[in-house]
């Protein structure tokens, strides 16, 4: 209309690392480095939920992650995404109140339940993987991670186990990024009517659970925890959807992470190959090298100078574990896929400090058992495609990825 100029888009900030389409099109490894080595703790004004500091050097993000008096992860703050959010669980809480309710999912990976479960998972492996066609094209991330991470999913949640793609599903939808053009939901009240179908569906069992004798799966673990027993219902949702979501994305994604990077570092399987006692390094170099959680994020408690830079109280902070993962000052070669790097267990991938991932020891033992019965097999797997990646921000999920196995 005359008269009436038009109020022009913001422009994008080339380094604003919160962008989903960095990780959608695997275009992010430039982006990283070039902050790494100018700009370390970045001021991003114009992020997509807001303006932020993106800490990407190993030694900063260590600090932030490892400081939570400083550093806050709560839920009363906005969370660990750069989004606002205010799930009531254990993981956006800060200490002593976050100490505490760890503690009461602490039995699912205590050594005794490991055990356990390592028997029905490479139980569970060995038969996916004899059931894989030979000399044919199949999806890896369909067949194998989305298989594997679906039964174990099942187990932890007591969930009937002909149903686990419905806790994939359930997962999925609640990680979707609404701007992808291939998102399961186009609305937030989308989300919630199926956060709403999976949350009762758990309360349901976790009702039963309460009435009957302890068993193995979390839900009847925090039924029969006296801290949680009578807990509010949306801490206890809350603590159902982040163990769905973590228990799916960290150990499915680097299983499929897993066999690109053997893909593109041929000479590394040959090395496992010739000496099977790397595989527990392996694991660990595995893991680093996908980081399947991209990033978290806190908010800074009081004013804090890190690198040069103020970070102001109230100020968001994103702690790109990714990038810290590919620091070369502290992994050399950085890019590559080293399965005898002496400091690969130092990866960020499963945070630091009081947040450090609980799971982490169920995750490395389902990958580790996945590698074991594949070497079992002596198979020989060529991967035909690059692989797809997830339009998001927060889990760096392969999403296909074609591979055959040589007959």
């Amino acid at each position: 209309m005359d008269g009436i100029a038009e109020t022009p888009a913001p422009a994008i900030d080339p380094f604003d690392v919160g962008r989903p389409e960095l990780y959608h099109k695997d275009a992010w490894r430039p982006v990283f480095e070039k902050l790494r080595a100018d700009d370390p703790v970045y001021y991003c004004e114009t992020g997509r939920s807001g303006p932020y500091w993106a800490i990407t050097r190993y030694e900063d993000i260590v600090r932030v992650d490892s400081d939570p008096a400083t550093f806050s992860s709560s839920h009363l703050l906005g969370g660990v995404t750069l989004e606002d959010k205010s799930n009531v669980t254990f993981m956006q809480m800060d200490p002593p109140q976050h100490t505490a309710k760890r503690k009461s999912v602490t039995p699912i990976v205590a050594p005794k339940s490991l055990a356990q479960m390592e028997v029905l998972i490479r139980d569970r492996a060995a038969k996916t993987l004899d059931a894989l066609p030979r000399g044919e094209e199949f999806d890896w991330v369909d067949r194998v991670s989305i298989e594997l991470t679906s039964m174990m999913l099942a187990t932890l949640f007591g969930h009937p186990i002909e149903d686990r793609r419905t806790l994939v599903r359930w997962s999925d939808t609640i990680t979707a990024d609404l701007d992808d053009p291939d998102s399961p939901i186009r609305t937030e009240a989308q989300r919630g009517e199926v956060m709403r179908e999976f949350y009762l569906s758990m309360l349901d069992i976790w009702k039963r659970r309460r009435e009957e004798e302890p068993r193995f799966d979390i839900v009847s673990i925090l039924a029969h925890d006296p801290d949680m027993r009578n807990a509010p219902v949306e801490e206890i949702t809350g603590l159902f959807g982040l163990f769905l979501v973590g228990g799916n994305d960290t150990t499915r994604n680097s299983m499929s992470g897993g066999m690109w990077g053997f893909a593109q570092h041929p000479d590394e399987w040959r090395k496992l190959k010739a000496d099977p006692k790397l595989l527990g390094n392996a694991v660990s170099e595995i893991i680093r090298y996908q980081t399947p959680v991209i990033y978290e994020r806190r908010t800074a408690l009081r004013d804090v100078e890190i690198a040069g830079k103020t970070i102001a109280k109230g100020d968001r902070v994103g702690m790109w574990y990714i990038s810290g993962n590919r620091d070369e000052s502290v992994f050399e070669d950085a890019d590559s896929l080293k399965i005898d790097r002496p400091n690969a267990r130092q990866h960020l991938s499963f945070g630091m400090g009081p947040h450090r991932c609980v799971g982490s020891r169920l995750a490395e033992m389902q990958l580790r058992v996945l590698w074991e019965e594949v070497l079992k097999r002596d198979l020989e797997i060529e991967v035909l495609e690059k692989p797809s990646y997830a339009f998001s921000n927060l889990v760096r999920s392969p999403t296909r990825l074609p591979v055959r196995i040589k007959a």
